[in-house]
């Protein structure tokens, strides 16, 4: 009997592992293909909207949508949705996308490793700003683990010299910046309670397109004629696998998993990271690096906890 009803269980986690383990290797795809940040992130969010868009429209021809534990979902497409949770749809779209560029920056200036370890601050800035957003009692816990991983940041980064920044501080605040933007789409999600699992990303997909399309117009164009094939191959892999495929696998998932064990595996993502940056791209991390993502990631699975 217990074994029958950890099967659900068990496959989830292995869906949420799967999908945190290739979002981990992101970076290595990215690297590999020759537009700008913003117009990745734009073609990124295309080709993912097209795949779970067709995904949607398979599943609910064949009868097997998704299922959410709001009814109200299901009819997400169809326009059940206030004005309010249109606004913030758009805007966690927009959070997204630039949250997206950021990270793309961030590898360009810095190594894999660094830059992920310093995206992964977005979960403490959360558990900072919730209880001003939402009146939640900041603990002793929370506390230490904000000093804590502020503690791991500043190992990560150093002691930042405006005035004479290297490429690795710019690629790290990169990194900061684009937590904020992370942290950001988290707290918007968190107003939004009719729209939730795939149906809500696939908006913020839209969202995020027709919040890019005017930008990347506006800071350089397009160039998708300049791909070779190798990063023709890269840009499929980064928007169809990584992002339509993985968010499926993502979202699937949590539906199965209690939102603790959830939290705690997506770390499984920075950990990859930061193996694929040493192991695979044979980049250098300092150990005072080292001891900073251990403070970082340590503390924020710590904090999920309950």
């Amino acid at each position: 009997m217990n074994t029958t009803s950890n099967k659900p269980n068990n496959r989830a986690r292995l869906q949420l592992i799967v999908s945190m383990s290739i979002f981990g290797t992101l970076a290595v795809f990215v690297r590999n293909i020759s537009v700008s940040s913003g117009e990745l992130a734009l073609y990124r969010a295309i080709l993912a909207a097209l795949l779970i868009g067709s995904y949607l429209l398979i599943t609910q021809k064949k009868g097997t949508a998704p299922s959410h534990t709001d009814s109200k979902n299901t009819d997400l497409l169809l326009g059940i949705c206030t004005k309010k949770e249109l606004f913030l749809l758009l805007f966690s779209g927009m959070a997204m996308g630039f949250n997206w560029i950021l990270l793309f920056e961030a590898y360009k200036y810095t190594s894999v490793s660094a830059a992920t370890l310093s995206y992964y601050f977005a979960p403490i800035i959360v558990t900072v700003v919730c209880p001003f957003l939402f009146h939640e009692k900041l603990t002793k816990k929370q506390i230490l683990c904000f000093v804590m991983s502020t503690l791991g940041v500043f190992l990560i980064t150093g002691i930042p010299d405006f005035q004479n920044m290297g490429r690795d501080t710019i690629g790290i605040l990169f990194g900061l910046s684009a937590a904020v933007f992370y942290a950001t789409v988290i707290l918007l999600n968190k107003f939004i309670k009719n729209v939730a699992g795939i149906h809500r990303t696939f908006l913020q997909f839209l969202a995020a397109i027709v919040t890019l399309l005017p930008y990347v117009s506006c800071t350089g164009g397009f160039h998708l004629n300049t791909l070779d094939a190798k990063g023709w191959i890269n840009l499929l892999i980064v928007g169809l696998i990584h992002t339509g495929i993985t968010y499926c696998l993502y979202f699937s998932s949590l539906k199965e998993l209690p939102g603790q064990e959830a939290a705690i595996l997506s770390y499984v993502d920075p950990l990859m990271a930061v193996v694929i940056s040493v192991a695979i791209l044979g980049e250098s991390i300092s150990l005072p690096q080292i001891i900073g993502g251990i403070l970082i990631l340590g503390f924020a699975i710590w904090n999920e906890k309950e």
